[in-house]
């Protein structure tokens, strides 16, 4: 478990002192420690306490946009990307506990998500906003137009070239149920096929699809 000494050094970064700490414990072990707990609860919530303060930060911050501008929007600001490079910013990764090998990027994601959470039950919702808005605010400050997914902006593009839909194969799965790596390969008409990996099907498939927009000379906002 992460000494006191590191866990304040934690909460000045999030800049939140826990009243109850062993909440910051929890929100920091992974299931592969077998302590019997993890943060997976934390991190339910966490989402959901994320994802309602962004859709407000969002509608507040661009009030002439429609739902499908916003809801982009919504989607990069809360994806697992962005969510890890938080994780990355805050120096998560040095505080998880998890069995040897096991931290990646999508749990630094759900720790950030799980962390949420913590701070909300510790300190109530308007703690929770307030770390939000504190955290997400760059990301929404520099996105001066609303972002496409590299799937989305891959099947655009070969749909204007009448290349049809492209199509993701899984192509292998490797690593152990708590930290799996996934590989996809995805497919475009007259194209050769490029193949990427990551932590979950759908990043895989995201990570796969701006290999194409990037080998087809295509800026995406992946």
């Amino acid at each position: 478990m992460a000494g006191g000494s590191d866990l304040d050094a934690l909460e000045a970064a999030l800049d939140h002192r826990f009243e109850d700490r062993p909440l910051l414990e929890l929100a920091l072990t992974h299931a592969s420690c077998d302590s019997g707990f993890s943060y997976e609860r934390l991190e339910f919530l966490g989402d959901r306490v994320l994802g309602l303060v962004a859709a407000r930060m969002l509608l507040d911050r661009f009030p002439d946009e429609n739902e499908g501008e916003i809801g982009r929007r919504f989607a990069a600001l809360v994806n697992a990307g962005s969510l890890a490079r938080i994780g990355a910013r805050l120096g998560l990764a040095r505080h998880i506990r998890a069995a040897p090998g096991v931290t990646n990027e999508a749990i630094v994601a759900d720790v950030v998500e799980a962390l949420i959470a913590a701070i909300y039950r510790d300190g109530g919702f308007a703690a929770a906003e307030a770390f939000v808005r504190r955290v997400w605010r760059p990301l929404i400050e520099t996105a001066s137009k609303p972002p496409r997914d590299p799937k989305t902006a891959l099947q655009e593009w070969a749909q204007a070239e009448a290349r049809g839909l492209p199509s993701y194969h899984d192509v292998g799965r490797e690593g152990p149920d708590h930290a799996p790596s996934f590989t996809v390969e995805v497919r475009v008409y007259r194209e050769e096929p490029v193949r990427a990996t990551g932590t979950s099907k759908r990043g895989a498939e995201r990570a796969a699809a701006a290999l194409m927009l990037e080998t087809l000379g295509l800026e995406h906002d992946g």
